[in-house]
């Protein structure tokens, strides 16, 4: 119950974010990965059905005050639901940093992978019906895709949102530049020998929340 009480205080409070244009977990000179652009069409068409849904059924139900009044209440909660959905994604974006790479998934998972356990980056477009799942393959879609994939050296765990921890050692994810995300990803983990030599800790653990 905490971990879905958490995931739902995260979309409610992305929505303030995304009213006041504001990013999560970006620090300065971190490189934001967006990725909610592949799923927005969706997002807003189902959105304006359920906006019209609404206004039909009050009209229908306006003689009727007490089935009226928690249908929509229901009805409101579920387009900021569905709003929630998109603005998670545009605040959290994935994040690049000097020692790490954090993958998100909107409201729902975060993956922190540390620079030095990526072996290999590149460009996989693949549609998620489509996609061959293997042990220890996590995929991160995003409106039924992933466009880039990540190969460890070492396996991390991800948690899920009800808790259930999953060892992976390939994970797929999208990005909406995916071929610039790619190349930004390579530099850092080309760079990171030289950071560490600079006096940068090294991220030694894996944190998915």
């Amino acid at each position: 119950m905490r971990r879905l009480a958490r995931h739902e205080a995260r979309w409610l409070m992305s929505l303030v974010w995304w009213v006041g244009r504001r990013r999560a977990g970006v620090a300065a000179g971190d490189r934001a990965l967006a990725y909610a652009g592949a799923q927005a069409a969706l997002v807003y068409g189902l959105t304006f059905v359920c906006v019209v849904e609404t206004v039909g059924v009050s009209a229908l139900l306006a003689g009727m005050p007490a089935l009226h009044a928690v249908t929509l209440v229901a009805d409101v909660y579920t387009v900021l639901m569905m709003l929630g959905f998109q603005a998670s994604a545009v605040t959290r974006p994935h994040v690049l940093g000097p020692e790490s790479l954090l993958l998100r998934a909107g409201a729902r998972r975060e993956l922190r992978i540390p620079l030095e356990r990526i072996v290999a980056v590149r460009y996989d477009l693949r549609l998620t019906q489509d996609a061959k799942k293997g042990d220890g393959v996590l995929e991160m879609a995003v409106g039924g895709q992933t466009s880039v994939t990540v190969e460890l050296a070492e396996p991390v765990v991800a948690v899920g949102v009800l808790g259930r921890p999953e060892v992976v050692r390939t994970v797929r994810f999208h990005a909406d530049d995916a071929r610039s995300a790619v190349r930004d990803v390579r530099s850092a983990v080309e760079a990171w020998p030289d950071a560490v030599a600079d006096g940068a800790e090294p991220g030694d653990s894996v944190t998915p929340v």
